[in-house]
């Protein structure tokens, strides 16, 4: 972390001859997430149990600016002392384009903990673990070019080295495993970087968008080397093309939102390859609305369309569970802002109605001073033991976060 941000110093000052403007904050973290449902597969009785710093160097000089922002923490759990760069980049701005280059963390599409063209790798440890939700969002190293001709906005990001996705860590989260028995296992990443392209401009007082990935799965799949009697497993990422689209404005009383997504499957196009996940379409259509004052409601319908399904089911070995072709989920967002908006009352929930799948997330967050906050909430999870939060079901967990910013 030290490194990183005393590189992009380095180059900020190697740019910028004159004085810099400096801005310089951060906080101070405690955040604790309790079990409810039992201790972790290593019996302890906590998802999370750590005490956290982040310091953040905001410069800028003319067309030029640094921005490093990382983490020290110290985790009570095993991992003792930590420390990360979650942002650690250098800008430069020009008439009509500017460049980012480093560590930044970025967001495409418009789904609310439902992704279709964000492809950038998340923390769904964190989200899981009641941590704070900007830490579901992890930084890629990457450049970023930005162009803004009159006809159109255009956002082109280069990755030299691909970063997946943080899946739950099996010692402290019980997950779904086909095939527990084998525990010759090794991760193979990708040895080359992706890219995607983001194109999008106003349409009618609609902000409207397309977008083109080329690259890899974010989160790995399972390979066995034997079907019938396994030895060694190997999780690999496999190859991926996203092409999507995305359109957002005012409808009625509130904001519309409609995305859609097709999922490549690059490295199996005709399905039969039950490893390899099969190409898709996912379809998002999402309303916010905000009833009465300081209350807003979002809804959102996300649907997902298996391509190749009967050669899916046809290669799919026996004990293994079955997807179904269509999945259909429905989410809700609930947020109520009190006392002056000191208090934040809020609910997310999700449902999928195709395996029975249900995230529950209720939390309460108070504003002490300008300065400290603090926030008690809660993660449910529920649905048949392979699905993506059903295998959660044993997770369950309470947790409190308190912060000191300055």
């Amino acid at each position: 972390m030290i490194r990183a941000s005393a590189l992009c110093a380095a180059l900020l000052a190697a740019a910028c001859p004159t004085a810099a403007e400096l801005d310089l904050s951060g906080f101070l973290q405690q955040n604790t997430a309790f079990n409810l449902a039992g201790p972790n597969p290593d019996g302890q009785h906590y998802k999370w149990l750590e005490e956290r710093a982040q310091l953040k160097l905001d410069a800028s000089s003319g067309a030029w600016r640094l921005l490093a922002k990382g983490d020290l923490a110290y985790d009570h759990l095993g991992r003792q002392e930590e420390s990360e760069l979650r942002e650690g980049y250098v800008d430069y701005a020009a008439g009509n384009w500017d460049l980012r280059i480093g560590r930044q963390i970025i967001t495409w599409g418009l789904g609310d903990l439902v992704f279709l063209n964000d492809v950038f790798p998340k923390d769904h440890e964190a989200l899981f673990a009641g941590r704070p939700l900007e830490y579901l969002k992890r930084g890629v190293d990457a450049v970023k070019l930005g162009a803004y001709p009159a006809f159109a906005s255009f956002e082109l990001v280069l990755a030299p080295s691909f970063r997946e996705s943080r899946i739950p860590d099996s010692s402290r989260f019980w997950l779904f495993d086909p095939l527990p028995g084998v525990t010759n296992r090794e991760t193979v990443k990708p040895g080359q970087g992706d890219g995607g392209l983001r194109i999008y401009r106003d349409i009618a007082g609609y902000d409207a968008a397309l977008y083109l990935y080329r690259g890899f799965q974010r989160t790995p799949s399972m390979r066995p080397d034997s079907v019938t009697a396994p030895t060694k497993i190997t999780f690999f990422h496999p190859k991926l093309a996203v092409y999507g689209a995305s359109l957002s404005g005012r409808a009625g009383d509130g904001v519309l939102s409609l995305e859609a997504a097709y999922y490549d499957s690059r490295e199996d196009r005709t399905g039969t390859d039950f490893t390899v996940p099969n190409s898709q379409t996912r379809l998002l259509a999402g309303y916010q609305l905000q009833p009465w004052e300081d209350f807003s409601l979002g809804l959102q319908y996300y649907a997902e369309y298996m391509h190749d399904y009967g050669a899916y089911r046809a290669t799919l070995p026996p004990g293994f569970p079955a997807d179904e072709r269509w999945s259909h989920t429905a989410t809700i967002r609930l947020t109520q802002f009190l006392l002056h908006q000191t208090l934040r009352l809020s609910l997310y929930a999700l449902r999928n109605a195709s395996n029975g799948d249900y995230f529950l997330n209720p939390e309460i967050r108070y504003s002490f001073t300008d300065q400290v906050w603090g926030a008690v909430g809660a993660n449910i999870f529920g649905g048949k033991p392979w699905g993506q939060f059903g295998q959660l079901s044993r997770n369950d967990n309470l947790y409190v976060q308190l912060r000191y910013e300055f």
